[in-house]
C-alpha cells in the first residue's frame, strides 16, 4: 500500500471515486447471488465484499483488481461443503469461513515461499474447460429458483418474473451499450451503463414485489437481511480441518489463477508490472479477512475488474471506496433487500456465468493442437459429470500427461547441408546434400530419463536405414540439459557404436550442457570428436565418409 500511496496524485481521485461507486452497485446483486451459489445466506456475499478488498489494497499490486465473491469459486465452495453440512446451516457457514481461512493460509504460504510459478502448470485449455463446465453447472443449478421449481412443475409467477429478468439482462448485454451510444453517451459510459443493468433489474423487480405482493403468492425472496457490519468470526470446526485440506489447496490455486488472469490482462493495457508472489500475499490476506468477517473464499473477478478499469480506477483506492459503500449499505436500513426475488437473482447468475462461455480457445486449439482439445473437453465434461474438483484433476492430469508424452518423444531430424552454404536443415523439408557414410541427427529436446529410450530407438532406426554410416554426429543445438540417465545412455551408445565400427561425434553443445559434461567421463571416453558447429563437422568428416565437401 505504501508503494501506490507514495505515487498517488489528486488528479487520480475522481476516477477512483466513480469506479468505486459503479463497482459497489454491481457488487450488491453479484455478492448476494454468488453467496446463494455457495449455499450461504445472501448477506454472506456482502460480508465477503467488504474486508477482503481492503486487505487486498494493503498488500496487492494490481490497481484495478476487484476482489470479492466469484461464481466459479462459489461453486467450488458448494461442491466441497455439500457432503459435510446442510447448505444454509450454522455449521455450513462455519465451514465456509474455515475454508476461506485455509485457502488464505495456502496462498500466504505460497507467497512467502515464492512458489507462485506452480500455478503455471494449469494450462489455458484446462482453465477454459473448467470455466465452461463450471458455467454450465452453475446455470443448470439456477434453473429451479429461476422457474420456482423444475419443469413442468414450476411456479408460474416465479417463472414469468425469472424469464422476464433473464430476457431483459440478455438484451442489455447485447444491445444496451449500443442504444446508450446512439442516445449520445460516450463509448466508455455506455459500456458501464450496460454493466449496471443487473442492479437496475434487481431494483425494479424488488419494487414490483413490494407493490404487487408477489411474495405472498409464492414468489421466493431473499428474506430478512441482517443490518450492521459483520462481527469478528473466530468459529471453527476442529473435526473438519483434515477434510477441508484438499479442497482448500485446490481452491487456493484456482483463486490465484483466476485473479492473475484478470489482473494481468488489465495490467498489460496500462503497462503495469504485477508481482506474482506479492499477489499471493494480497489474495491470502483477503481470504483470511473474509474468514474473520463471516464470508467465504474470494478472488479477483474478471468482469468486475474490467468494469473497475473502464470506470476509471487509477489505484487500489477504488476498491477501498467500494468496500466503504458496501459497509454503509449494511449500516443503512436493509429491509428493502428482503423483498428481492430469488428468480431475478437466479437470472443474474445465469447471464453472468454464460458470459464466461468463450469458445474461441476451443476453435484455435482444434486447428492447432488436438491434445489441448482433449484436455479442455475432459476438464469440462469432468466438471459436469464428476464434480468440480475431480474435473480439474482430470484436466490437469491430461494436460501434464500430454506434456510428458511430448517430452518423451522428442523430434529428431536427419540433417543435410543446403548446397553452397553452411546451413543444415531437415532432409524431409529441404533440398539438401548428404554424405553416404555420414549421418547427422539433430535432437530437438533436452535429454532426460523419460525420453532417452525413445532417442536411442530412433538412432538405431536411422542407423538401420543408413547401413553405410561410419560417422554419427549428434547436433545438440536444441538440447538444454542432459541428466544422469541420459549421460549413461550416451556413454553406452558411444561404446556400442565403436564396436560396430561407427564413431560418435557431438556438435553445437551449449555452454551450460558442456559445463556439466566436463564433470563426467563422457568427453574423455568419446571415440569421435567434439565440434563447435555442424558445418565444421561436415567439413572434416564428409571426406572421410566418402564425399568431397566442396562438390
Amino acid at each position: 500500500m505504501l508503494s501506490w500511496l507514495q505515487q498517488y496524485r489528486r488528479a487520480m481521485l475522481p476516477g477512483d471515486i466513480s469506479a468505486g461507486i459503479v463497482v459497489a452497485m454491481m457488487m450488491i446483486p453479484q455478492g448476494m447471488a454468488y453467496a446463494l451459489v455457495a449455499g450461504l445466506p445472501p448477506v454472506a456475499g456482502i460480508y465477503a465484499s467488504i474486508v477482503p478488498p481492503l486487505l487486498y489494497a494493503l498488500f496487492g499490486t494490481s490497481s484495478t483488481q476487484s476482489v470479492g465473491p466469484m461464481a466459479i469459486i462459489s461453486l467450488m465452495v458448494a461442491s466441497a461443503l455439500a457432503p459435510l453440512a446442510t447448505p444454509g446451516s450454522a455449521l455450513y457457514g462455519v465451514l465456509a469461513a474455515q475454508l476461506a481461512l485455509m485457502s488464505g493460509a495456502v496462498l500466504l504460504a505460497c507467497g512467502l515461499l515464492r512458489i507462485g510459478f506452480l500455478a503455471n502448470f494449469f494450462s489455458r485449455p484446462v482453465m477454459s474447460g473448467f470455466t465452461i463446465g463450471a458455467a454450465l453447472l452453475i446455470a443448470w443449478g439456477q434453473l429451479r429458483p429461476l422457474l420456482g421449481g423444475m419443469p413442468p412443475a414450476g411456479h408460474w409467477p416465479s417463472a414469468i418474473m425469472g424469464l422476464g429478468a433473464l430476457a431483459a439482462l440478455l438484451w442489455a448485454r447485447s444491445f444496451l451499450a449500443g442504444a446508450l451510444r446512439r442516445a449520445g453517451l460516450s463509448a466508455a459510459a455506455a459500456d458501464i451503463g450496460s454493466k449496471l443493468a443487473p442492479m437496475l433489474v434487481v431494483i425494479g423487480a424488488t419494487l414490483v414485489v413490494a407493490v404487487t405482493g408477489l411474495d405472498a403468492r409464492g414468489v421466493a425472496t431473499v428474506g430478512a437481511v441482517p443490518a450492521g457490519l459483520p462481527g469478528l468470526n473466530l468459529a471453527a470446526s476442529s473435526a473438519h480441518w483434515q477434510l477441508l485440506l484438499q479442497p482448500a489447496l485446490l481452491i487456493g490455486f484456482m483463486i490465484f489463477l483466476i485473479s492473475m488472469s484478470a489482473a494481468q490482462a488489465l495490467a498489460r493495457k496500462r503497462g503495469e508490472q504485477l508481482g506474482s508472489n506479492q499477489e499471493l500475499l494480497g489474495l491470502g490476506a483477503a481470504n483470511i479477512g473474509s474468514a474473520l468477517s463471516g464470508g467465504f473464499p474470494v478472488t479477483g473477478s474478471i468482469s468486475r475488474s474490467a468494469v473497475n478499469f473502464a470506470a476509471g480506477a487509477n489505484s487500489q483506492l477504488a476498491s477501498i471506496i467500494t468496500a466503504a459503500l458496501l459497509a454503509l449499505a449494511l449500516v443503512a436500513p436493509t429491509g428493502w433487500l428482503a423483498l428481492l426475488p430469488l428468480p431475478v437473482l437466479a437470472a443474474t447468475i445465469i447471464v453472468a456465468v454464460l458470459g464466461m462461455l468463450d469458445l474461441s480457445l476451443l476453435r484455435t486449439a482444434w486447428r492447432y493442437d488436438r491434445a489441448d482439445v482433449a484436455a479442455l473437453a475432459a476438464t469440462g465434461l469432468g466438471v459436469l459429470v464428476m464434480g468440480v474438483e475431480a474435473g480439474v484433476v482430470v484436466g490437469l492430469a491430461l494436460s501434464m500427461g500430454a506434456l510428458i508424452w511430448r517430452a518423451s518423444r522428442p523430434h529428431i531430424a536427419v540433417l543435410g547441408r543446403i548446397r553452397g552454404s553452411e546451413h543444415f536443415r531437415n532432409v524431409e523439408r529441404y533440398a539438401t546434400e548428404t554424405a553416404p557414410g555420414l549421418l547427422m541427427l539433430r535432437v530437438d529436446a533436452g535429454l532426460f530419463f523419460g525420453n532417452v529410450e525413445a532417442v536411442n530407438a530412433r538412432i538405431e532406426d536411422e542407423l538401420a536405414a543408413h547401413p553405410a554410416t561410419r560417422h554419427l554426429v549428434l547436433v545438440l543445438s536444441a538440447v538444454n540439459a542432459i541428466d544422469t540417465s541420459a549421460l549413461f545412455a550416451l556413454g553406452e551408445l558411444n561404446s556400442s557404436l565403436c564396436q560396430r565400427g561407427v564413431l560418435l561425434h557431438l556438435a553445437e553443445v551449449k555452454g551450460p550442457v558442456m559445463d556439466r559434461l566436463k564433470h563426467s567421463t563422457l568427453l574423455q571416453a568419446l571415440h569421435g570428436r567434439l565440434f563447435l558447429s555442424a558445418a565444421m563437422a561436415w567439413d572434416q568428416l564428409a571426406v572421410q565418409a566418402g564425399m568431397d565437401p566442396g562438390a
